[in-house]
């Protein structure tokens, strides 16, 4: 298995172009609202904007993209709303999975699927066991997902098969089980609709990200938005708790060209 470097145990690398990024897909209602639609609307809007993203960000050469789609306190929205964003999620692994294999991209699902539908784990196992071998983008989707939820389940799993570490274990004992273990951790984190903050997102692996916060919301969030992002994430000069005197020169992101965005790395 991979392992990737932890930013508070070593310096990982960091590129211009973000090696991987996280997304808190915010607005979805509130684009709704404003056009006088039902929030349904927003949501079926927000699932194109997915697709175009997922698109951009494999143009760009990201290797990693993961989208909060719903939140583990997101149970308390209105029944009728949760209803319809499970029977979305259905639709999108129905209809998406497809192309997203035949583009190359890898797909998986972090999160407690326990309280979801039989034919929705169904779905979401036949899709990662599809795209398993697909060595594009990975995109990830965190259902039913928290930070403080990864971080414990990754605790228990750890003491279940390794109980003398009971006695006192480390970072390096705990990180294989978190639920985003397969991927780095993110180098831009990136929420839309105007709210600034993580929402128990990631709490781990968001230790070293580079923030970037948008009023866009997400169904009109496009490949311009997301260059945005990145012309953002390149003028950041990232330390990992260093100096700048410390950086090697020529490292820093903002010696790269900021107002070009390249196809890849």
């Amino acid at each position: 298995m991979t392992t990737f470097a932890s930013s508070t145990l070593e310096v990982p690398r960091a590129g211009r172009i973000p090696r991987h990024i996280a997304v808190i897909m915010d607005g979805n209602g509130r684009w709704a609202r404003q056009r006088y639609l039902p929030r349904v609307a927003g949501h079926r809007r927000g699932v194109k904007a997915v697709r175009a993203i997922v698109r951009a960000c494999s143009e760009r050469g990201v290797e990693y993209l993961t989208l909060f789609a719903f939140s583990s306190e997101n149970w308390r929205r209105p029944a009728e709303e949760v209803t319809f964003l499970m029977e979305l999620f259905v639709l999108a692994l129905e209809q998406e999975v497809g192309k997203l294999h035949e583009n190359g991209v890898r797909f998986k699902v972090i999160g407690d699927l326990s309280r979801f539908e039989p034919k929705l784990v169904r779905l979401v196992r036949e899709a990662e066991a599809l795209t398993a071998a697909n060595r594009g983008l990975t995109l990830t989707i965190a259902a039913n997902y928290g930070g403080r939820w990864d971080v414990l389940q990754a605790v228990n799993r750890m003491l279940r098969e390794h109980p003398r570490l009971a006695a006192g274990f480390e970072e390096r004992d705990v990180a294989p089980y978190l639920a985003l273990s397969y991927a780095p951790e993110p180098d831009l984190f990136i929420r839309t609709g105007g709210e600034q903050r993580v929402s128990n997102f990631l709490l781990w692996q968001l230790a070293y990200t580079e923030l970037y916060f948008t009023d866009t919301l997400w169904p009109d969030f496009d490949a311009a938005a997301l260059d945005r992002a990145i012309i953002s994430y390149q003028q950041r000069e990232r330390r990992f708790g260093r100096t700048s005197e410390q950086l090697p020169a020529g490292t820093g992101l903002a010696d790269y060209r900021v107002g070009h965005v390249p196809s890849g790395e």
